[in-house]
């Protein structure tokens, strides 16, 4: 059981890659970069820096933009968080 959770993570992460790879341009055209942390326990931890770091947007751009894509496409997603 412990090794089908593993790899139901791992396929998590490689769809959650996949999305942010995707994303990415549109922030990086903006001043800013996303970095994928880690997914546990049905979250999402992200590092947004650059342009993104002193945004007063930023807040808008993670749950309106990055959560809501990422949520959409994974329904297992509860939540993204930037680390700072």
């Amino acid at each position: 059981m412990v090794i089908n959770m593993k790899k139901e993570a791992s396929t998590i992460e490689s769809k959650i890659l996949s999305l942010i790879n995707k994303i990415r341009p549109f922030i990086v055209n903006d001043g800013g970069d996303i970095k994928f942390i880690s997914y546990k326990d049905n979250i999402v931890y992200i590092k947004l820096s650059g342009a993104c770091e002193n945004c007063s947007m930023v807040d808008i751009t993670l749950k309106n933009g990055i959560e809501d894509i990422l949520k959409n496409e994974i329904p297992e997603i509860e939540k993204v968080v930037n680390i700072d």
